[in-house]
C-alpha cells in the first residue's frame, strides 16, 4: 500500500504543483488573476484522478479485486495528503522566494475589480478591510500553510470519497448451504 500511495501521491502532487506555479507565474506576469481559480480547481481534480487510479491499482493488484470502502478511502486519503504536501511546499517556495509581493498585487486586483463593479464607497471600504485582513494572515507562515491546505485537501477528500464508493468491492463468501 505504501508504494502505491507514494507513487500516485507524488504524481498527483507534481501535477497540481506544476499547474499552480505555472498559472501563478502567468497571472503574476500579466497582473491578471481572472479565471485562475476555476483552472486551479480543474487541475486539482485532474491531479486527484490518480486517487482513483491508485485505489483501483491496489484493489486489483494486491487485494485480488476486492477492497472495503474504509480501506479504499484510507488509500485515497493518504494519496491526497502526499499530493497536498507537495502542493503546499511548492506554493511556499514560490510565494516566499519568487513572488513575495503576491498579496499586494492580488489585493490591488481585487479592489480594482470590485471598484469596476460600481459598488458604493462603504462596500469598497469593507472589501479593502477584508483584503487587508488576508494580507495580515499571509504574514504568518503557519497561516499560509493552513490556508493552502484548505484550498486543496477538501478536493482530495471528496475525490477519495467518490473513488472509495465507486471501487469498493466485497469478497464473495463461498459458503455452501447443505440441505
Amino acid at each position: 500500500m505504501k508504494r502505491i500511495v507514494i507513487r500516485y501521491g507524488i504524481i498527483a502532487g507534481l501535477i497540481v504543483a506544476a499547474w499552480c506555479v505555472g498559472a501563478i507565474a502567468l497571472c503574476y506576469s500579466r497582473n491578471n488573476f481572472e479565471g485562475n481559480m476555476l483552472l486551479g480547481y480543474a487541475s486539482m481534480i485532474l491531479a486527484f484522478s490518480f486517487i482513483f487510479v491508485g485505489v483501483k491499482s491496489y484493489r486489483d493488484q494486491e487485494q485480488n479485486g476486492f477492497i472495503s470502502f474504509g480501506k479504499a478511502f484510507k488509500i485515497g486519503l493518504f494519496i491526497s495528503l502526499v499530493a497536498s504536501i507537495i502542493y503546499v511546499i511548492a506554493w511556499l517556495i514560490d510565494y516566499y522566494l519568487f513572488i513575495p509581493d503576491f498579496m499586494e498585487k492580488y489585493t490591488a486586483h481585487v479592489l480594482k475589480q470590485t471598484q469596476a463593479e460600481g459598488i458604493s464607497q462603504i462596500e469598497l471600504n469593507k472589501k479593502a478591510a477584508e483584503m487587508t485582513s488576508y494580507k495580515e494572515m499571509y504574514e504568518n507562515p503557519l497561516l499560509v500553510v493552513l490556508i493552502t491546505y484548505s484550498e486543496i485537501l477538501p478536493v482530495g477528500l471528496i475525490i477519495s470519497l467518490i473513488s472509495a464508493l465507486l471501487l469498493k468491492r466485497k469478497a464473495e463468501s463461498n459458503v455452501v448451504v447443505a440441505n
